[in-house]
C-alpha cells in the first residue's frame, strides 16, 4: 500500500521568527528606501486631502475592479471618481495611527521594489489588467500570511464604504435612501 500522506514543511516558532524579522526587515528597509529617495510623496494631489499622486495609479486600478457588477460600464469612470473622493474624506477623518498604516499600505502597493513580489504585478499599475488586479486580490485573500489578508481586508473595507456611502450606489442594492424629516 502506498502512503499518500502530505509531507508538511516544518515550521518552527524559531522558524516563524525568522519570516517575520526578514518581512519586517524588508519592509522597513523598502519604506526607508522610498521615503529617502522621494518616492513616498507625503503631500495630496491637489483637490484631495489625503490622497497622493502616487496612490492614483493603484486605486484607479482597483476600484473598477471591485465595483464590477455593481455599476453599469458606462457609469464606472464616473463611480470611481466619486469613490476617490468619499475615499479621501473617510482617509481624512481616519485616527492618525490608522492613516499612518493605511498610507504605508499605499506605499508598498505603489513602490515597485515592493509591489511585484507582494501583488505579482511587475509593471505600473496603470499597465495593469482588471485580470491583473483581480489576480492579485484572490492572491491576498487566500494569501497564508495575515498580514496581506488584512491588506485585503482593509482596502476591501475602504473601498465599499467609500462607495456605498455614495447616493448614486444605493439603488443597485435596493437602499431607497434616509427617511425625510
Amino acid at each position: 500500500m502506498n502512503d499518500t500522506t502530505i509531507a508538511r514543511p516544518h515550521l518552527s516558532r524559531r522558524n516563524l521568527l525568522k519570516v517575520g524579522l526578514f518581512g519586517s526587515a524588508f519592509l522597513a528597509t523598502a519604506g526607508l528606501t522610498a521615503s529617502l529617495s522621494g518616492c513616498s510623496a507625503s503631500t495630496p494631489k491637489l483637490g484631495f486631502s489625503v490622497i497622493r499622486e502616487s496612490d492614483l495609479p493603484f486605486l484607479q486600478a482597483l476600484i473598477p475592479v471591485m465595483l464590477k457588477g455593481a455599476v453599469a460600464p458606462a457609469r464606472m469612470a464616473q463611480a470611481v471618481n466619486g469613490t476617490l473622493e468619499s475615499l479621501d474624506y473617510s482617509l481624512n477623518h481616519l485616527s492618525p495611527e490608522l492613516l499612518k498604516l493605511t498610507v504605508q499600505l499605499f506605499d508598498v502597493l505603489a513602490m515597485p521594489l515592493t509591489r511585484g513580489p507582494l501583488t505579482g504585478v511587475w509593471g505600473s499599475w496603470q499597465n495593469a489588467s482588471a485580470a491583473d488586479v483581480q489576480v492579485f486580490l484572490n492572491r491576498w485573500q487566500n494569501s497564508s500570511i495575515g498580514l496581506l489578508k488584512m491588506g485585503h481586508a482593509s482596502l476591501l473595507q475602504l473601498v465599499m464604504m467609500s462607495w456605498y456611502s455614495r447616493a448614486e450606489s444605493w439603488a443597485h442594492c435596493g437602499y431607497p435612501g434616509p427617511p425625510t424629516v
